[in-house]
């Protein structure tokens, strides 16, 4: 009899590890605290990114951070607050910001973006699918010689890793994007990236687990976890208790609060990020990062999408109309013509990005609990590293060869 396998969270990652478990012969039950369609997978920018090999974690971020924390337009804002939590967080991010930290990492950030980019491509090419996705690349747009050249230094590095990477002038990138009227001094343009949109693939992708005979329990919070010989024997949530032989946490920023039911604090805190939809034609054909402002821009299916902003708050879902200016002034500025609404802007929505110190997410068993594996922690990537975490997580449950090393990620890692 095949073994019966819990997932704790409905997002990217949760969905894509119930879909290689499927596939795998387990019997799956997902189970979310919404109802699947809200959350950081609904409103993230849609990448897939070997272009991200830089962690969150850089060298300078903490300096950036101190003096954008007096700035509530700024594009990285952490809240001070008196947070055991947060506090160890904050001191193991700026022990992770060495150059030689996020050096090490960069092989290893790159690697399991471009496995997931083959993963969605393999999926996409299968009869299973129909969902949005293009490969056109990224272009990295920047108004200002000095933030140009730290683009172009990435951009170098890039090409010691093997990517396609060029630096254009601004009327090179005009022959790319013809009628996007960028206002822009040049961009660093990678070809190795690719788009998609998440409400379609989302419910695309439930639709095909649900026919498999994938469970789906909504509205669910996982409200105890009884342990017995080193082991998960109980899942209680608000409305029944499951019973289950492997467990996967892919709960996103809520993961800490559950890890801690079984003794295993893992340091995650929540990363805020914005959304505005425009729903008419824009002209922008494709998906660039605005650098300066750090503005996500995203020709979706029948929508451009601009998203932004890390907001390093604590877990809440409040709306800050500041920030979602911020992110309307930068495509005003780097798009002529572009001018995003009021009626645009009240429907900005946020979602919460699971973001660990030093910017590796959490793949595998921690050694406090023999069938528990853990999967969050993807920050901005976690979009792009859904099927790759999903497929990984599978091989180590089935006891297979992981197709990557898994080491970096190990949940029991220090800082």
């Amino acid at each position: 009899m095949s073994k019966n396998v819990i997932v704790i969270g409905g997002g990217i990652i949760g969905l894509s590890t119930a879909y290689y478990l499927e596939k795998d012969g387990f019997q799956v039950t997902v189970i979310d605290k919404s109802d699947f369609s809200s959350g950081a997978s609904h409103v993230n920018a849609g990448y897939i990114t070997p272009s991200h090999f830089v962690s969150l974690a850089a060298p300078g971020m903490i300096n950036k951070g101190i003096k954008w924390m007096f700035n509530s337009a700024s594009p990285f804002y952490v809240k001070p607050r008196l947070d055991a939590d947060f506090l160890k967080w904050t001191w193991a991010f700026k022990r992770s910001s060495t150059v030689a930290k996020v050096e090490k990492a960069i092989p290893v950030i790159k690697d399991i973006n471009i496995y997931s980019r083959d993963l969605y491509e393999e999926m996409k090419g299968s009869n299973d699918f129909n969902f949005h996705y293009e490969r056109k690349g990224l272009l990295m747009c920047y108004k200002t010689d000095k933030v140009g050249e730290e683009e172009w230094k990435i951009g170098e590095r890039g090409i010691k890793e093997g990517l396609g990477v060029k630096n254009l002038s601004a009327k090179e990138v005009e022959a790319l994007e013809p009628k996007a009227n960028l206002n822009i001094k040049g961009a660093v343009y990678y070809d190795s990236d690719a788009h998609m949109t998440p409400s379609d693939f989302i419910p695309e992708m439930i639709a095909y687990l649900k026919s498999k005979g994938v469970v789906f329990y909504a509205n669910e919070e996982v409200k105890d976890i009884e342990i017995s010989n080193n082991a998960i024997s109980k899942v209680i949530t608000n409305k029944q208790e499951l019973n289950a032989d492997e467990v996967v946490l892919a709960a996103g920023s809520w993961s800490p609060s559950i890890t801690r039911k079984i003794g295993l604090k893992i340091p995650v805190q929540a990363g805020k990020g914005y959304r505005i939809n425009v729903e008419r034609a824009t002209n922008i054909t494709i998906p660039a990062i605005l650098c300066e402002a750090k503005v996500a821009v995203t020709p979706m299916d029948g929508f451009t999408r601009f998203a932004g902003t890390m907001e390093v708050a604590g877990i809440n879902h409040d709306i800050n109309p500041v920030r979602v200016n911020a992110i309307a002034n930068a495509a005003k500025s780097y798009y002529e013509g572009i001018e995003i609404s009021e009626v645009e802007k009240a429907k900005a929505d946020c979602g919460l990005r699971p973001c660990t110190p030093d910017g590796l997410p959490y793949i595998g068993k921690s050694s406090k609990c023999k069938n528990l594996t853990i999967a969050t922690g993807h920050a901005m990537m976690g979009w792009s590293l859904g099927p790759a975490t999903g497929k990984l997580v599978s091989e180590v449950i089935a006891n297979k060869k992981t197709s990557l090393d898994l080491n970096p990620f190990h949940p029991d890692r220090t800082f």
